[in-house]
């Protein structure tokens, strides 16, 4: 799926809700970690988070998901997924540089990733996300998610 037109991020309306949860319940890592749609919806809708889309010519292709006083009272990447057909395509990278202006005070953004995730982990490492901490069987055992911090400033 080549994409034609920019890639926009836009804040996130009511019915987007539910596809941003089918899209995380079918994707890595909220599959492994055993989520369904709606334990996902659910952390969609958590308070003072905020949920944006990629989109394309009118089609969805991502959401992002960011809390402004994540961890530590930095801003916080709570979730990032891109529609299979448009992976490896920049899409992540397109909201990971949203979330990074975003807050334009802040000295730090963090994101978990988990261990497994081999993919996300290698696009944070390439935008100078490093890993700061681990937190061992958290979500489910056997695999640790990792705490990755870059300094914005």
């Amino acid at each position: 799926m080549p994409l034609n037109e920019p890639i926009s991020i836009i804040g996130a309306c009511a019915e987007d809700y539910r596809w941003c949860a089918q899209l995380m319940a079918s994707s890595e890592p909220w599959f492994t970690l055993q989520l369904n749609v709606d334990d996902c919806e659910s952390s969609l809708r958590r308070l003072a988070s905020e949920l944006f889309l990629a989109h394309e010519g009118g089609q969805r292709l991502g959401l992002l998901l960011l809390q402004p006083y994540g961890l530590a009272g930095s801003p916080y990447i709570a979730a990032i997924a891109v529609v299979p057909e448009a992976r490896g395509l920049g899409v992540g990278t397109k909201m990971l540089g949203f979330a990074e202006e975003r807050y334009p005070q802040a000295r730090n953004i963090f994101l978990c990733v988990s261990d497994f995730n081999t993919g996300a982990r290698a696009l944070y490492a390439r935008r100078g996300y490093k890993v700061v901490g681990e937190l061992t069987n958290y979500v489910v055992s056997g695999h640790s998610e990792l705490v990755m911090r870059k300094n914005l400033k």
